[in-house]
């Protein structure tokens, strides 16, 4: 067997350094090297002869950069030279020496590090051998997963010459070491900057990026050149676990303009922070632009890249493949499709049309074809594989869009970037022009579809954060108009779409000031993220219109966001990434190369309102506080509710029970209009005393309740719980499995989630205590049923029969549904036909929103100082302002509650029963939008005396007098004035004439505005 020579000295120079980061060899070095060749030759493994050689030039053929071996021990050093020698011994016993492959992979069993070398062409992806697979793999078992706790760093270098004398190949060699940081917490300067020193585990020259990356949500890039050379240093800061396959897409990127790199490093921090370094250069006796002028584009699209790493349409090299901003357009117009495509077509409109929608049965019918319609006629791959089909036409497609988008500015400015002189050497098609081109090419008319949803997709955009130099995630805001009326009869006002890499999401907003809660929709498993996959849209838009229907008496209009995060993916990142895409399009960008001006089509500011859902609560502190950095100084206190009261000034729906003061007022008003005296009442409740309704509908009540269902279990007890047990729960906020069972009657039992077998008092056997749970509000008869929790749609057409007995009597004589959606429509008016008095979510629960809302108006009407003064807590207590303007607060929900009611029972009355309450409320909800649609674009609002009298009552007593009117109505946005005016009268108007209130009425209403 021959043994490999070493290297010879190269005849190029080692690649050089920014003048601030030269290092030369030193004494120390060489002394280092004269150890380090003792310590090869003593372990014995390389032949003596050739130990020189070997250390030689791994020291100065191999372009590894000096901060290596200042930093590194002796004992690495060693490591790493001998395990490269030996992957040559092992390429050289099974490979013709003049074709030399070597593949080293070494990985630590006890979490350490890692040592990867093998062969590589300087500016080519591998797709197959040495190297194909290295990249991603140090991604998914080291960057991905590091975090203060536990972080690796990576130093990467190739060979400057070749690997021998005898074989041409260059070398790539990957050391992974975990990172040993200091055990100090970080020192700041002051400045208030992180002395890098202390925050990192060797040398590191990347301070002033680290410094820019704690200021910023989103990416920092930067570009230095070399001293002495053509070679760029680019620089991306980023947070810890901010994106994931993000080094090895970033060699797909630089590969894709015919650059490679000499050398990488990815540096981590203990505050968390990771810094990506690329020394780059042209590939020799390429036909690649000028470095000056890749560079540019590398640096734009690696933002993008960071968004979307994992993308499908960007392979470099391979048939088809797209630049990046083509391949990133490919994808997004990818989601819009799986979402848009016109799935349902002819066919079904012709169902639509015979079937009765009104009628329960039917109503179902055409969901599940809806449904069946959207699973089979699009699906994700066929979409895909449409894409990759025809690239020239995506080509087409990114040109049409880029044309409107893509951000002209400065043309000096743009000249260097390839992406600009793409632009203006690809055909430019009118949109008349590019669907004729599409339809003459795509013969098959399922890719056709396909292809058409692009071109909708593109006259939709108003606004992107595409072209933005840092990003976090991908966001459009879009027209509705493409919207089809058959399967959306009610047109949003707008949407946006937002796609990260770990997720996609949607707000839609039915009125221009407009607010509503952020939900994040779980998946448990690949079956049930298809199935959400597919209705999210759907149920973006179910939640946001529902929402109008409860913010009938409020300024904003109903809205709601939905975020998907894929299978393990971290909820909270998602929700960050969302908001911070979203505020790119709700702030004007200002900073050159970081956030700039974008083409914006609708042309007017919009505020949105974000409140707490699914998931979420627990997140809107952190997206106000963001709002903030980002700029939005004037807004950021009104961009959500359900913040902290006591360090954000929010005010906790459940503190001061806010929701269950509107729930009171139906209850209350039922037993006085029907004469009942509370303590006589039987009562069910699902929802137990550890959540919000369930609790303060305990505190609020005196009645006699049987039974209460909670995820716990089934509390019951047929002569009435113990009502001082039940408060004793509710005030400690923990569920029914709690109660004394001591306190329960012979016939009382409490049957918990994780039992089994169960003997109830009566005999009957509980044989899974689950189960058992599920089903227990269709078991129980009592007089009142006040849902206060439980998964919407509980009560449905296939059950509701269940509440009826062998009689026909029904379960329960009057509920009020306290919690969302509990009921089906169906069901509700299944449950009407036989009598039972009830009122459904979007009545009854409205305190909450009613809250929120004058929860925005604080933050809006407030400045910073204000706000901070009176609505932030002092010393762990509210401010007098605070407690005064809770009781406002309070005092609207109850007025209003209690008037809607009264109008609801008033309309029923007067129709003798025909019209089922559930009606009359969704009625009286759509009837008191349109009447606000229609005053927020008349001249109404113009009357000042008018508009000054509705202000006055409308906005709370507490603040008027704290800031004064005049100052308020200077400080509040004119759309949202306009709505609070509109919304005010309406309810107002139709609260006291109903819903048939003439137009004499009107103007008779409308005559008192100015008087107090």
């Amino acid at each position: 067997m021959s043994t490999p020579a070493a290297l010879p000295i190269s005849p190029f120079p080692a690649p050089g350094r920014p003048a601030k980061h030269r290092c030369i060899v030193s004494r120390t070095q060489e002394e280092q090297r004269a150890l380090v060749q003792a310590e090869v030759a003593a372990k014995g493994f390389i032949p003596p002869q050739l130990v020189a050689n070997e250390v030689n030039w791994f020291y100065t053929h191999l372009g590894i950069d000096d901060t290596y071996f200042e930093s590194e021990s002796r004992d690495v050093i060693c490591e790493h030279i001998i395990a490269l020698f030996g992957a040559k011994i092992l390429a050289y016993t099974q490979h013709d020496p003049n074709k030399l492959v070597i593949d080293l992979e070494k990985i630590d069993e006890k979490g350490t590090g890692a040592t990867f070398i093998h062969t590589s062409a300087a500016g080519l992806t591998a797709t197959e051998g040495p190297g194909a697979t290295c990249e991603a793999r140090i991604d998914t078992l080291f960057l991905d997963n590091s975090t203060p706790e536990k972080a690796y760093r990576l130093e990467t270098f190739r060979s400057a010459g070749a690997i021998s004398a005898t074989a041409s190949q260059q070398l790539r060699c990957y050391f992974v070491t975990k990172c040993a940081f200091p055990n100090s917490p970080p020192v700041k300067d002051a400045n208030g900057k992180t002395d890098i020193r202390s925050v990192s585990d060797k040398l590191s020259w990347n301070g002033r990026v680290l410094w820019s990356v704690e200021q910023r949500y989103g990416p920092v890039i930067e570009v230095f050149e070399v001293e002495g050379s053509r070679e760029r240093r680019m620089v991306i800061g980023y947070k810890m676990g901010g994106t994931s396959r993000f080094f090895s897409a970033l060699s797909n990127l630089y590969h894709f303009y015919s650059l490679y790199s000499a050398r990488k490093y990815v540096e981590q921090f203990s505050n968390g922070i990771t810094i990506i370094s690329l020394y780059l250069n042209p590939v020799p006796n390429g036909n690649a632009p000028p470095i000056e002028h890749s560079i540019f584009q590398v640096m734009k699209e690696a933002s993008l890249l960071f968004c979307l790493p994992d993308n499908p349409f960007f392979l470099p090299k391979a048939p088809g493949s797209h630049a990046v901003q083509e391949a990133t357009y490919a994808y997004s117009g990818w989601i819009f499709a799986q979402h848009f495509c016109n799935r349902l077509g002819p066919a079904y409109l012709q169902l639509k049309n015979i079937l009765d929608e009104n009628d329960p049965t039917h109503a179902e019918v055409l969901n599940d074809i809806k449904r069946r319609f959207r699973e089979e006629t699009f699906t994700r791959e066929s979409i895909e594989n449409t894409i990759h089909n025809h690239p020239e036409l995506i080509r087409l497609l990114y040109v049409n869009f880029a044309t409107t988008h893509y951000p002209t500015g400065d043309a000096s400015e743009l000249m260097p970037t390839l992406s600009y002189q793409r632009l203006q050497t690809t055909e430019g098609l009118t949109d008349v022009e590019l669907y004729d081109r599409i339809r003459r090419s795509v013969p098959n008319k399922h890719e056709l579809q396909v292809l058409e949803s692009f071109l909708i997709f593109n006259k939709a955009v108003l606004k992107t954060n595409f072209y933005q130099p840092t990003k976090v995630a991908l966001s459009f805001r879009l027209t509705p108009d493409f919207l089809p009326d058959v399967e959306y009869p009610k047109k949003p006002f707008g949407m946006f779409i937002v796609i990260g890499n770990e997720f996609r999401g949607f707000h839609i907003r039915f009125r221009d000031v407009a607010r509503g809660g952020i939900r994040i929709v779980m998946s448990r498993n690949k079956e049930t993220y298809s199935i959400n996959q597919r209705q999210l849209f759907d149920e973006n838009y179910g939640l946001a219109s529902t929402q109008s229907l409860k913010n009938k008496d409020i300024p904003e209009g109903g809205a709601k966001g939905t975020i998907l995060p894929s299978i393990g993916a971290s909820p909270r990142l998602c929700f960050e990434k969302y908001v911070d895409a979203m505020v790119d399009l709700l702030i004007p960008g200002q900073t050159p190369g970081i956030k700039e001006t974008i083409i914006d089509l609708y042309g007017k500011p919009e505020l949105l309102f974000f409140g707490p859902d699914e998931g979420t609560a627990d997140m809107m502190d952190w997206a106000a506080l963001h709002a903030r950095s980002r700029g939005a100084e004037t807004w950021w206190k009104s961009f959500t509710t359900g913040k902290s009261a006591e360090t954000l000034g929010g005010v906790p729906h459940d503190t001061y029970g806010m929701t269950s003061l509107s729930i009171r007022q139906y209850v209350l008003g039922i037993y006085k209009q029907l004469g009942l005296k509370e303590k006589d009442i039987t009562k069910v409740q699902t929802g137990g005393p550890d959540g919000d309704l369930g609790s303060n509908e305990i505190l609020l009540s005196s009645d006699k309740t049987v039974a209460i269902i909670d995820g716990s279990g089934v509390l019951a007890d047929p002569v009435g719980l113990d009502r001082e047990e039940l408060k004793r729960l509710a005030k400690l906020r923990v569920p029914v499995a709690n109660f004394d069972k001591s306190k329960l009657s012979k016939d009382g039992y409490l049957v918990k989630v994780e039992e089994h077998d169960v003997k109830l008092p009566s005999g009957e056997v509980v044989l899974d205590g689950t189960d058992f749970r599920n089903a227990a509000h269709l078991r129980f008869k009592a007089d009142l049923f006040v849902p206060c929790g439980g998964r919407p749609e509980a009560v449905n057409i296939s059950n509701v029969a269940a509440l009826v007995d062998s009689e026909g009597k029904p379960h329960f004589k009057y509920v009020v549904e306290g919690a969302n959606l509990f009921l089906t429509q169906q069901a509700r008016l299944h449950l009407e036909k036989r009598k039972v008095i009830l009122f459904k979510d979007s009545s009854t629960n409205k305190g909450g929103v009613t809250s929120s809302s004058l929860e925005v108006l604080a933050g809006l009407a407030l400045s910073t100082q204000e706000y901070l003064d009176l609505m932030i807590f002092k010393d762990g207590k509210p401010s007098d302002f605070y407690q005064s303007y809770v009781r406002d607060i309070q005092e609207k929900i109850t007025e209003n509650a209690a008037a809607e009611f009264q109008c609801l029972w008033r309309e029923h009355s007067r129709l003798q029963g025909a019209k089922a309450r559930t009606v009359i409320s969704d009625e009286l909800s759509s009837t008191l939008n349109n009447l606000q649609a229609e005053l927020e674009s008349s001249d109404l609002y113009d009357d000042v005396p008018s508009r000054e009298g509705v202000m006055r009552r409308a906005i709370p007593k507490t603040l008027v007098d704290k800031v004064g009117l005049p100052a308020l109505l200077k400080r509040l946005p004119e759309p949202y004035q306009r709505a609070l005016f509109s919304s005010w009268v309406a309810s107002h108007f139709i609260y006291k004439y109903g819903v048939t209130g003439s137009s004499v009425d009107f103007f008779h209403f409308a005559r008192d505005l100015a008087h107090p």
